[in-house]
């Protein structure tokens, strides 16, 4: 099984938010996961509430082969999550 690590996506029309979710590669975006991440929240007013990653859990995932979106990928070594 070929695990990914994707966004999936919420909120309504023009106003979306994101959590993070270790996934079968197989499964639709928003289809059943393995494992919640985090979140994101592009348009959240602080900085602070964009976004929450359980990190020791991303690491977990990534060392036993996870592949990140390139999205997801981003949003990891921007807030400090090595991705290999």
């Amino acid at each position: 099984m070929a695990v990914r690590l994707r966004l999936k996506r919420f909120g309504r029309k023009n106003r979306s938010h994101y959590r993070l979710a270790a996934m079968d590669a197989r499964r639709p975006r928003d289809g059943r996961v393995l494992e919640e991440l985090g979140y994101y929240d592009p348009e959240a007013r602080k900085e602070a509430e964009q976004v929450k990653l359980n990190a020791e859990r991303i690491r977990y995932w990534l060392s036993v082969g996870a592949q990140p979106t390139e999205t997801v990928r981003h949003l990891l070594r921007k807030y400090g999550i090595e991705t290999q």
